[in-house]
């Protein structure tokens, strides 16, 4: 009975063993075969023979072929970090501001969130009802972060009208410099959520709190403070198309950029200063690299 050259195991879902039996009183060696062609050794210890050869064989290929047929937890599940929902939106938001800077709206995709964040597309559709929802409201925080910005540096206390003119204009430096996925979207399609949240209507609110800034400044000196407006929107406009091309490769300093813009803004062609500085950069103690000069 013992001496049989093939033993098999009756559950089904265990492969055959083969075993040829040896029956060297001394640290005899098994080695046998599934019928998976899976190759299994192990020592027997000395003076086991017979029926109890056989049992410690098939003991040992029974742990063995359990080490091999049973999965490892962790290959049999995937880890995934669980968050909250807070969390999850949070994370789905980030990643959706990514995609729409890299790609526009049109070239995003509600799949392509979920697979950045690890996700099933219901999970996006539960927090947001689909990539329109996203987009409304990355579009919707970028619009509050750079409204309240502008509006903070335009109403700062006590200050004069080149001061209010130069904080306004780093605000946005600041913005695009701080916020550059946000700033290519508010730039580029943002008016896919509605005319209230395109870029063009950013800047026209921008323009009215400029407008007044100008006014006061064209009464003191005897100008037209009808014009205001229309100064304010091409001094909006030339920090904007400025502040974009600058984003492409951030060069040079933006508190250089801002010395310039406000030199030809204030100062205009005729008297511009060869080597033009801020008032806000004494005030502040902002420098940009390698620069300690005096402003002007």
């Amino acid at each position: 009975l013992f001496h049989t050259s093939t033993l098999r195991r009756r559950s089904p879902t265990q492969p055959a063993v083969r075993l040829p039996i040896n029956h060297s009183p001394v640290n005899q060696r098994c080695c046998f075969e599934t019928a998976a062609g899976t190759a299994l050794t192990g020592a027997l210890p000395a003076r086991v023979e017979g029926a109890a050869a056989v049992h410690v064989v098939l003991s040992q290929a029974h742990d063995t072929l359990g080490a091999v047929t049973t999965p490892s937890p962790s290959r049999a599940r995937r880890t995934r970090v669980r968050m909250t929902s807070t969390e999850r939106r949070e994370q789905l938001l980030v990643i959706s501001r990514e995609l729409f800077a890299e790609r526009g709206f049109e070239g995003a995709s509600v799949e392509e969130i979920a697979a950045r964040a690890g996700v099933s597309k219901p999970v996006v559709y539960e927090h947001f009802g689909g990539k329109e929802g996203a987009y409304a409201v990355v579009v919707d925080r970028e619009v509050r972060t750079l409204h309240d910005s502008i509006r903070a540096a335009l109403t700062t206390p006590n200050a004069g009208s080149r001061v209010l003119l130069e904080r306004g204009a780093l605000a946005l430096l600041d913005y695009i410099d701080q916020c550059p996925d946000g700033f290519r979207i508010l730039a580029r399609d943002s008016s896919l959520q509605g005319p209230g949240g395109s870029f063009a209507s950013i800047l026209s609110d921008i323009a009215v709190q400029v407008e007044d800034i100008l006014g006061a400044e064209f009464s003191k000196l005897g100008l037209d403070p009808q014009f205001a407006g229309l100064y304010a929107q091409a001094l909006v406009g030339l920090v904007a198309m400025t502040g974009q091309q600058w984003l492409e490769n951030r060069e040079p300093d933006r508190l250089i950029v801002a010395r310039h813009l406000i030199n030809l803004a204030w100062n205009g062609m005729a008297h511009l200063k060869p080597e033009p500085r801020l008032i806000t950069e004494v005030l502040d103690g902002r420098r940009p690299p390698g620069d300690s000069e005096s402003a002007e």
